[in-house]
């Protein structure tokens, strides 16, 4: 059970998650863009993250929150698709090969990326450490 000052904490948080993504809702509606503004909220939450601008346990309790809860999100999601079940029967393979390679793509893409940037940074320690 969470004590109040944890209560207020968790909702501070929450309010910064959700201002954060007001802002991108703002943005992709006032520039007109294609990406959604949940995407876009992603992406200013990391360069805020990435820039110390927002510390990451600023909203860790509430990140920690939702991400536990994250699957509940998904089954208003699931039961949407039964409206869609003649184009499932029709096209679920090719729908299936889709969402499968683009998994694999961004996950190869992802780990590349990742031991690239890793890489990088241990040729930068060793060269700080040989000084």
């Amino acid at each position: 059970m969470l004590s109040l000052k944890q209560f207020v904490v968790f909702l501070a948080q929450l309010l910064c998650i959700w201002a954060i993504y007001m802002v991108s809702v703002y943005i992709t509606d006032f520039y007109h863009l294609t990406i959604p503004a949940s995407v876009l909220g992603m992406v200013i939450l990391f360069f805020l993250l990435a820039s110390g601008i927002v510390k990451v346990r600023s909203i860790e309790m509430a990140g920690a929150f939702l991400n536990k809860h994250l699957g509940f999100f998904f089954v208003p999601i699931a039961v949407g698709l039964m409206d869609f079940g003649g184009l499932i029967k029709t096209s679920g393979l090719q729908i299936f090969i889709m969402i499968a390679g683009s998994t694999i793509v961004g996950l190869l893409l992802t780990g590349s990326l990742t031991q690239l940037l890793a890489k990088g940074e241990r040729k930068q320690h060793e060269r700080h450490n040989s000084f």
